[in-house]
């Protein structure tokens, strides 16, 4: 039996025995209906590939769950950690920053998993070619904190405003509003690489999986923007969930998407986020992230 017919027949058994169990029910009178498990994710890219990469997430779980699952858009980052804050979803794909931020607000929720490179997740500190920076191997250039202007991604994003204002600050001794003319925060990672490449802001501070698909796909105009420096490894995203799975899903339901996530393997969906795989998370994985986060005032 090849793979494809396989998957098409798993699924219809699926069906067959979720539609035989409601009928029986419904025979034996009213029943209530079964909960959708819901999810979010923060947006720290456009919201075309967001659809597209949850999209899939959604289906692939339905499948594995036997549940209802839907994906739930939000517009920023306060908005996936006050949805997942209000029980409007129950899993949230997080940087490290509102993963963070999340928890601190729903006691008992959990990090269960996160993409293997996210245990050792990097920014770029990039630049417009008209201000002269070069590339630096060791740490960002005096010249960097001379330019006029410099944007961060969104406010409560780990990898476009913590971790870069953090390395900005350890080398500097002070924060990119003291040393800058202008500060911005973009919103998402694509908005600062289009920023700095236009010349509308002369540094700034990204996501670098962002840049590295933006190159391969062609999106770059390296004679007009480039990376100057990589910070040092820090954990960022990561899948977390609410305390409560098992109470209305059923026991053992947490430890069911858990398995469900790092049990995929399609590389179409991998590809989508992009990492290799997910590997199993849990909330001490974060505390330098808090920390730092305490530190920097980001937690007040």
């Amino acid at each position: 039996m090849n793979n494809a017919f396989a998957t098409r027949l798993r699924r219809a058994v699926r069906l067959i025995t979720a539609a035989g169990v409601g009928a029986l029910l419904s025979a034996c009178g009213p029943a209530e209906q079964a909960p959708t498990f819901t999810f979010t994710a923060i947006p720290d890219q456009d919201e075309s590939r967001l659809e597209q990469r949850f999209g899939k997430v959604a289906d692939y779980l339905q499948d594995e769950l036997g549940v209802p699952v839907a994906y739930v858009p939000v517009k920023s980052y306060p908005a996936a950690v006050t949805a997942f804050r209000n029980d409007q979803v129950q899993m949230a794909w997080f940087g490290g920053l509102s993963g963070v931020q999340a928890r601190r607000l729903v006691p008992g929720s959990r990090a269960i998993a996160q993409g293997e490179e996210d245990t050792a997740f990097k920014s770029y500190f990039i630049a417009n070619t008209a201000t002269g920076l070069t590339p630096a191997r060791d740490r960002l250039p005096e010249a960097f904190a001379e330019q006029p202007s410099f944007t961060f991604g969104a406010k409560g994003s780990t990898s476009g405003r913590l971790m870069p204002e953090f390395f900005f600050r350890e080398r500097f001794g002070a924060s990119p509003q003291e040393k800058f003319d202008k500060v911005g925060f973009s919103g998402d990672h694509n908005r600062t690489l289009s920023l700095v490449e236009s010349g509308a802001y002369a540094t700034g501070a990204l996501n670098y999986q962002v840049w590295e698909q933006a190159l391969k796909d062609g999106d770059i105009d390296t004679d007009k923007v480039r990376v100057i420096w990589e910070t040092p490894a820090y954990p960022d995203y990561h899948w977390t969930v609410r305390g409560d799975l098992d109470k209305r899903f059923g026991e053992g339901f947490t430890d069911r998407v858990t398995e469900a996530l790092l049990a995929i393997r399609d590389p179409a969906l991998l590809a989508a986020f992009p990492r290799s795989r997910f590997v199993p998370a849990d909330n001490d994985d974060y505390q330098a992230i808090e920390d730092t986060a305490g530190a920097i005032g980001l937690l007040d």
